[in-house]
């Protein structure tokens, strides 16, 4: 990308690179792939929808904002816990405000036996080498450029490790607060023909890296959540290893700000006898993409996924999923459901690939969504490619409204159309929670998603 190619959003991002005092300086294979990353991501710039993987979001308007380093005040702002408390999730946990480490918010006093848990920065204060493996990694895909972006600039993020055999009995919660931060400047300037930024507008990058030792057991929770209004970007970017037999169910809760911009991308990997049920409920953000990749590497691993949006007024959520059997005898179960009302649109593209020698595989995927204005737009596209013997395969994909015949036996009942309605939704997202044993966990997304469906 030459100097005028450069966009107001790689150039304040450049700029916060220089500005920036990243943890693990001066370890020199972690500097080495900060900088092939920033190198790559700097040539290549964001993708366009050209990219086949960004077919159907556009990062236009991304790229001519720009955003402030980060936020100096982040390790003293005022946050109520209350923001991000959860029923049925009072175990350790690790609380990020705008991408910083809260000691004063966190609960890591006593933590139960097997169970490692700090953040990245503290972790690359002591011996880094561990960590070698996951934060060397050089992104080369053309569609990786926020992967890229986070390798360089990420300064903080979780690593967890649960010790083999050992069962983790309480949830682990990690908390993503976005906070809003007056006080921060921007890089400079934007220019005037461009949309100025607000003072608030800042960038932040985490980075986690989690591994289930042989036989261990661990819930784990991540909550996204926003303490005042803001138009942050952040970035994340997770490694799961689970080894030979763990196992692992996780909730991820996205409630971003309204007018936020969130990008993840996660690794799973899983080992032989390995099992892991990950949920998924988007509500919140302006802009959220969410790669998730998972590599059933072991025989008889097997892969459950559970995920929902529930989008309004000019929402944006794009998800990703690519799952890889190439083990023999493995297992992959995906819900996906989707609500789009308004000019709202909701993206989810779910790619299954048998891999040769992959024999006894089984898996299955499926993506219903509903649309509740002529203006909003879902588009959804699942892929199935086979090289292997004997392997059961399903994966189907619908788009529609809301039965009539159903809307019209609860108001021939008394019940009014707004309830009919928010009732019917509410059941079609509902039942992609039903198989989580924490009751009252199910019970707060479900009270969640009701305060998300259109109330007109």
């Amino acid at each position: 990308m030459s100097e005028a190619q450069r966009t107001p959003f790689v150039e304040s991002l450049l700029e916060a690179a220089a500005q920036a005092e990243l943890p693990g300086s001066g370890i020199g294979w972690l500097d080495a792939a900060r900088r092939e990353n920033l190198d790559a991501f700097v040539t290549a710039g964001l993708p366009d929808t050209r990219v086949e993987a960004w077919k159907y979001t556009a990062l236009r308007a991304l790229g001519q904002r720009r955003f402030a380093p980060g936020d100096e005040q982040a390790a003293t702002r005022a946050v109520d816990a209350a923001t991000f408390m959860l029923p049925g999730v009072d175990g350790p946990a690790l609380v990020f405000v705008n991408g910083v480490f809260r000691a004063d918010l966190s609960r890591v006093d006593a933590l139960p036996t097997g169970l490692s848990l700090q953040p990245l920065s503290q972790a690359l204060k002591g011996d880094a080498e561990p960590l070698r493996f996951a934060l060397s990694r050089h992104y080369r895909e053309g569609g990786d450029a926020f992967a890229r972006l986070n390798a360089a600039l990420s300064g903080d993020g979780v690593v967890l490790r649960v010790a083999p055999n050992a069962r983790v009995a309480q949830p682990v919660h990690l908390v993503f607060v976005g906070a809003a931060a007056e006080g921060a400047a921007p890089v400079h300037p934007a220019p005037a023909a461009l949309a100025h930024p607000c003072a608030s507008d800042l960038a932040w990058h985490v980075r986690h890296i989690v591994e289930l030792g042989e036989g261990a057991e661990l819930s784990l929770v991540e909550h996204h959540v926003a303490s005042g209004e803001q138009q942050h970007l952040g970035t994340q970017v997770t490694d799961i290893v689970l080894r030979k037999g763990a196992r692992l169910r996780q909730v991820t809760l996205q409630n971003a700000s309204a007018g936020s911009t969130l990008v993840r991308h996660d690794s799973v990997q899983l080992d032989e006898d390995a099992q892991a049920t990950l949920y998924v409920l988007e509500l919140g953000g302006a802009l959220v993409r969410h790669d998730l990749h998972a590599t059933l590497a072991g025989d008889r691993s097997r892969l459950e996924t559970r995920g929902v949006f529930v989008l309004n007024g000019r929402q944006h959520v794009d998800t990703q999923m690519a799952i890889r059997h190439q083990a023999l005898n493995t297992a992959s179960d995906s819900v996906w459901r989707g609500v789009a009302d308004q000019r709202s649109r909701g993206v989810f593209r779910g790619a299954i690939v048998v891999a040769e020698g992959a024999d006894g595989s089984d898996a299955s995927l499926s993506s219903k969504n509903l649309l509740l204005s002529a203006q909003a737009e879902i588009d959804t596209k699942p892929e199935l490619e086979i090289y292997a013997d004997e392997v059961k395969a399903a994966h189907g994909a619908t788009v529609g409204q809301l039965d009539e015949r159903s809307l019209f036996y609860l108001r021939s009942r008394g019940i009014p159309l707004v309830e009919a309605r928010a009732m019917l939704t509410a059941a079609f997202c509902r039942a992609v929670f039903a198989s989580l044993d924490n009751d009252a966990l199910r019970e707060h997304l479900d009270h969640q998603l009701m305060a998300h469906l259109p109330s007109a």
